[in-house]
């Protein structure tokens, strides 16, 4: 870490962050603290700028990014080359696997699942002239299958289930299972059902 990214840096006990992460950044004008709750671990390569809050236990993978503005609860793990890109919210016992995406403007309850690069879009149209940012919520307890879209705008319901690959346009109801391109909803199967159980 630079001398500078050490200035702007708070940590509870027995932190390991490894000698090529940086924590604490700078962005823009910022001049916020990154606070990492007791028993962090951030793996080499990793980014995380000011004005970050994670609580106990945060866990990177490999060359993960954590933009300014984003707080998570505790027990909260952001993969390998996943991407958290500012102003982003998380409860508690999130899982984030390799190369997710969350933008700005993205909600997620306790207890919730993001496969494998999954994604989560906030732009209605991208690049188009007063296009406005609508953000994700993703509820308590639900799974995000591998490779699943969510568009802008939606809301995934408490312990539903997004499958693989699935293309999310619309609200998924609560203990629903998302499936297919665009995404159908069909009642939650019984192997599926009862919310996730992440440490």
């Amino acid at each position: 870490m630079s001398e500078h990214a050490r200035t702007s840096v708070e940590t509870g006990r027995g932190p390991e962050i490894a000698e090529t992460a940086a924590v604490g950044k700078p962005h823009g004008s910022g001049t916020g603290v990154t606070r990492l709750g007791d028993d962090a671990t951030v793996r080499g390569g990793t980014i995380i700028y000011a004005d970050v809050t994670a609580g106990d236990r945060f866990t990177t993978g490999h060359g993960a990014v954590v933009l300014a503005d984003c707080s998570f609860g505790d027990d909260v793990l952001v993969g390998t080359h996943a991407v958290v890109d500012g102003d982003v919210t998380t409860g508690s016992r999130v899982s984030l696997q390799t190369g997710v995406y969350l933008p700005p403007d993205t909600v997620v309850g306790d207890d919730v699942f993001f496969g494998p690069r999954a994604v989560v879009t906030n732009d209605p149209y991208p690049v188009r002239a007063g296009s406005e940012i609508d953000g994700v919520t993703v509820e308590s307890g639900a799974s995000i299958g591998a490779n699943a879209t969510l568009l802008p705008g939606v809301t995934v319901g408490e312990d539903a289930f997004v499958a693989a690959g699935a293309l999310v346009v619309e609200d998924v109801p609560p203990e629903t299972l998302a499936v297919g391109v665009p995404a159908r909803y069909e009642p939650l199967p019984e192997r599926l059902q009862g919310g996730n159980d992440l440490p």
